[in-house]
């Protein structure tokens, strides 16, 4: 019985530190913000308590093991959630939910449901706010990121000083648009960083809708710039016309379901950091979408918001965000109700731990 005890406690110890060379860290943002949005139904104007004004609240948790001599197992889970309700954020529970290697010599390699490479250049390069990759609430330019995560994804990122490179792949498995195949370059040096991505999606049907990027960010001071440009293209009748439209690029960009050709975005924007603790900051964006059915007619879209972001602390901050969106008067470009412009505000509070 002792032997038996004496052998429980060697393994119990050799157990814990094994153990020792892991850890587990919970994460998390809870933003909440009061809208207000004119021209949102019927003509009325609405108020709202929000799930996140400047990001998506979430809880996840990452993992990292050193396994020695610069190898890392790593893996990751995110849950996004409604903070107005408590309710689940989206269908998939798990927003991302992938395992994978790191390599001080071979990079890393990681496999599961993950960011695409358009969600990784837009916010790792030419992010919109320099304390913010992007307002939540408002975010012309996601849009254009063609879902922002894929399923059952294997990505291989390696990095050799300044340059960057990304690759990923989908087989395609199950039902909906899984299968995927595109990379990234990026250049980042000091005060400037600079890249592009290609991705292509294919829907179980074989239709594709193929999307690029490319633009820098640049600071000096207290000033930070970003130009950027993307376009997609949809093969005709594909699902996918209308699934990667859905949002603030949807209704109103979308003429008919399944119809979209092409659309095209430009944007540029700066932030400002007026002291420690105040960053100001300004974005627009330039969207245009040709359709299938009215080959001859342009939808277009311009998109303007600007915001105020005070920082109690590094962890908790405030923020004022104000938008506007104007389409296009010639009848073809509305929103749901009817309206061809519509502003919104939102005040909101956020805390990351």
């Amino acid at each position: 019985m002792k032997k038996a005890a004496l052998a429980l406690s060697i393994l119990a110890a050799s157990t814990s530190a094994a153990w020792a060379q892991s850890t587990v860290q919970l994460y998390g943002i809870m933003d909440v913000g009061l809208r207000w949005t004119s021209n949102a139904n019927a003509g009325s104007s609405e108020k709202q308590v929000i799930p996140g004004g400047m990001s998506q609240s979430r809880l996840g948790i990452n993992v990292t093991e050193d396994m020695g001599g610069g190898l890392k197992a790593i893996a990751n889970l995110e849950h996004r959630l409604s903070s107005d309700t408590g309710q689940v954020a989206a269908a998939d529970f798990w927003r991302q939910s992938w395992v994978g290697l790191q390599s001080s010599d071979f990079g890393r390699i990681t496999i599961g449901r993950q960011y695409n490479i358009l969600f990784d250049i837009y916010t790792s390069t030419y992010a919109s706010f320099k304390y913010s990759p992007y307002i939540e609430a408002y975010k012309p330019e996601i849009g254009l990121s063609m879902g922002a995560r894929q399923d059952n994804m294997v990505k291989y990122l390696i990095e050799s000083g300044p340059i960057r490179g990304e690759v990923q792949v989908s087989a395609g498995e199950g039902t909906g648009p899984n299968k995927s195949a595109g990379g990234l370059l990026r250049y980042a040096d000091g005060p400037i960083a600079l890249g592009g991505a290609y991705l292509q999606v294919e829907d179980q049907t074989g239709r594709k809708v193929k999307g690029w990027t490319a633009g820098a960010g640049y600071t000096v001071g207290p000033w930070y710039m970003n130009l950027s440009w993307a376009t997609n293209k949809f093969d005709a009748g594909g699902a996918m016309g209308t699934l990667y439209t859905a949002g603030l690029l949807g209704p109103v960009l979308n003429a008919a379901a399944n119809d979209v050709k092409k659309r095209d975005m430009i944007s540029a924007g700066f932030t400002y950091q007026m002291t420690p603790q105040l960053n100001l900051g300004a974005h627009y964006w330039y969207a245009q979408q040709t359709h299938y059915v009215v080959s001859t007619q342009k939808s277009k879209g311009h998109y303007f918001a600007v915001v105020a972001d005070y920082a109690f602390s590094k962890r908790t901050d405030a923020y004022l965000e104000l938008d506007y969106t104007k389409y296009a008067s010639d009848g073809a470009v509305r929103f749901a109700n009817g309206a061809e412009k519509r502003g919104g505000s939102i005040v909101g509070l956020r805390h990351r731990f």
